[in-house]
């Protein structure tokens, strides 16, 4: 019988980080499932899927690529490697233009599904930790611990710009600012998946806290539940 940890939250409050801190900590497998919709968007992306527009109308060649496309989440030491059909797709993975059209292309339920499907999968006969927009409320809804970072959005940007500059992302304050508020709209509004708080999930505001503090915090959570 499975572990599983199950975190939500916006973009920005450092969901990816505390999951991947904490996984190595404690021995939990961590599966990174927005860099798993973010493959699907790259392969749109790669067969020519580039705007709104093109995603409303290449609706059943998108489900078709979700359907074809191989993810794979390895650990090597320390690091997480994204591999789409036998290629590292670590750093594409995370550029402006995936970012910008990740949201809409999750947002197709038959996308939903096929990644559902797939993260269930992964975590059989393990103890995971998991992070995510419908985690708590979708994929596990049974999690062992449900918890939910937030955080102001203005301190969500400024987290999220530093990290796209310290990757060599080009892009300012204000296109991050801008595309977090388009994406927390489109994230909570979502008919398949839509953010929310699980009503049995432990709420913890990192507006204020540094990533160890967060981490601490977290950790107590889960130790709690594992007593």
């Amino acid at each position: 019988m499975s572990f599983i940890v199950a975190i939500d939250g916006p973009a920005g409050t450092g969901k990816g980080t505390i999951t991947k801190l904490i996984a190595k900590e404690m021995g939990l497998v961590n599966i990174d499932t927005g860099a798993m919709y973010r493959s699907i968007t790259l392969e749109c992306l790669n067969n020519g899927i580039n705007s709104a527009l093109s995603i409303v109308e290449d609706k059943e060649k998108i489900i078709e690529i979700a359907k074809k496309c191989k993810i794979e989440i390895e650990h090597i030491g320390e690091e997480q490697k994204i591999i789409l059909n036998g290629k590292d797709v670590s750093k594409e993975i995370r550029s402006s233009e995936v970012t910008a059209l990740v949201s809409p292309i999750s947002s197709i339920p038959e996308v939903r599904e096929i990644m559902v499907d797939l993260q269930r999968k992964m975590a059989e006969e393990k103890d995971v930790i998991m992070e995510g927009r419908d985690i708590t409320t979708v994929v596990f809804p049974n999690a062992n611990v449900k918890i939910y970072l937030d955080a102001d959005v203005e301190e969500r940007a400024k987290r999220r710009y530093k990290e796209n500059i310290e990757k060599g992302i080009e892009t300012t304050y204000d296109e991050v600012l801008k595309s977090i508020k388009e994406r927390d709209e489109n994230d909570k509004n979502k008919k398949v998946g839509a953010l929310k708080i699980a009503k049995d999930a432990i709420i913890v505001d990192t507006t204020k806290l540094n990533i160890e503090q967060v981490k601490e915090e977290v950790k107590n959570i889960i130790t709690e539940k594992l007593k």
